[in-house]
């Protein structure tokens, strides 16, 4: 394997009688646009490999795709959480290319829409983004949790401006190698997730392409990691297979026991305050267990302004549903939201632009019921801790 280094943005890999093209792009720079058009242009190759799934290509290129969004089936299918951190994400990058007049992922629609012009096959190489964040997330503890939904929250709502200059620099491998270093040592495990595993999903789907020239165009941050990648699959070092981290990974033992340890917990808590110190001791635990579960949670529903019934609901089904294992105070709460203020056609017309400002967010139906999906749950989880905390206490008292 030989790699000729063009430019910053370029590299030209050739193993054997094979070459590949591989274009490192800022994802929301005019210059990365005229480049990967260019490119396929000049060096017709055989095939056109591009860095985004078909999923976030199709939402790209179809505008009414949001319309079609069923909140009850997203609730349903818990994917509440994941359904914000993808708002939030897109708002992000939306307003970034907002600031330059350029619509995140352009340079990828144009390479595909390049290839199709000129009648060359072209792959989505990347991972389904529902995959990568579901593995972040089942890889992350609850601290690492927290400060990944604070960063995401903190980068929707930054009012800092991004000018051409500070998009371009993005392409810079000393600029790249900075904020690499800087966010595993933030979030290591989702660094993992989203940069050090995706390399190697993309590295190998474009080292599994079988024809002689290929051009793939890729976001610049991955540039470094999926050449490296290449190199240990010519050098047969690792298999040029992706299953293991295409899917989900399962609960530890421990994650699986939790959701059914505490509720045993509380009831045996509870059971033993009644059988060593009375009556009125267990009738106080069983007031801490309710008012604990129930006024956090109904906050989190009143934070998220919710429909007041919707409060009411969220205050008696926390205590509930948090010795209930298979069901959350959220689940509960953001349907009877999404009920009793069903989503109008304008609140999904316009879900990319309003998760971007908090005045959207309580303006726009759709987030507000995932704002009370995700702080009924967050406060009735606080609740839980804080009653088992507190009905300790009272026992050794």
């Amino acid at each position: 394997m030989k790699v000729k280094n063009e430019s910053d943005t370029i590299n030209r890999i050739t193993i054997g009688d094979r070459e590949i093209i591989l274009i490192g792009t800022a994802h929301v720079s005019h210059e990365s646009v005229d480049e990967v058009k260019q490119i396929i242009g000049t060096e017709n190759p055989e095939r056109v490999c591009i860095e985004i799934d078909e999923g976030r290509y199709n939402s790209i290129t179809d505008t009414e795709s949001w319309k079609k969004m069923d909140i009850h089936q997203v609730i349903k299918q818990k994917k509440g959480f994941l359904m914000m951190a993808s708002l939030i994400l897109g708002s992000f990058q939306k307003k970034i290319g907002a600031d330059i007049g350029i619509k995140p992922g352009e340079e990828m629609k144009i390479a595909a829409e390049a290839a199709k012009e000129r009648g060359i096959p072209f792959t989505f190489s990347d991972r389904p983004i529902q995959t990568t964040l579901q593995r972040a997330w089942a890889k992350s503890n609850l601290w690492n949790k927290m400060k990944l939904l604070a960063s995401l929250i903190a980068s929707a709502f930054s009012s800092e401006s991004v000018d051409k200059s500070d998009i371009e620099e993005l392409k810079n491998s000393n600029a790249l190698q900075g904020m690499m270093e800087e966010l595993a040592n933030y979030l290591p495990s989702v660094k993992e997730v989203l940069i050090d595993e995706r390399d190697r999903y993309l590295a190998t789907s474009i080292y599994n392409t079988s024809e002689k020239k290929v051009v793939a165009v890729v976001g610049a941050g991955h540039g470094p990691g999926i050449l490296q990648w290449i190199k240990k699959l010519d050098n047969k070092e690792y298999p040029a297979d992706v299953s293991d981290i295409s899917v989900i990974p399962p609960k530890r033992n421990y994650e699986k026991a939790i959701p059914w340890i505490i509720p045993f917990v509380i009831v045996a808590l509870i059971s033993y305050g009644f059988a060593n110190s009375g009556v009125k001791v267990g009738l106080e635990m069983i007031t801490i267990w309710i008012l604990a579960n129930g006024i956090l949670s109904a906050l989190g529903s009143i934070i998220a302004l919710a429909h007041p019934i919707t409060i009411i609901i969220s205050f008696i089904a926390a205590p509930l549903t948090s010795l209930n294992p298979m069901i959350g105070a959220g689940f509960v709460s953001s349907f009877f939201e999404s009920t009793f203020r069903k989503p109008r056609v304008k609140d999904l017309e316009n879900l990319q632009d309003d998760s971007g400002s908090v005045k959207g967010w309580y303006r726009n139906r759709v987030i507000r019921i995932l704002m009370v999906l995700v702080l009924s749950s967050l406060g009735s989880a606080i609740g839980t801790w804080w009653a088992l905390g507190h009905m300790s206490v009272i026992l050794g008292s």
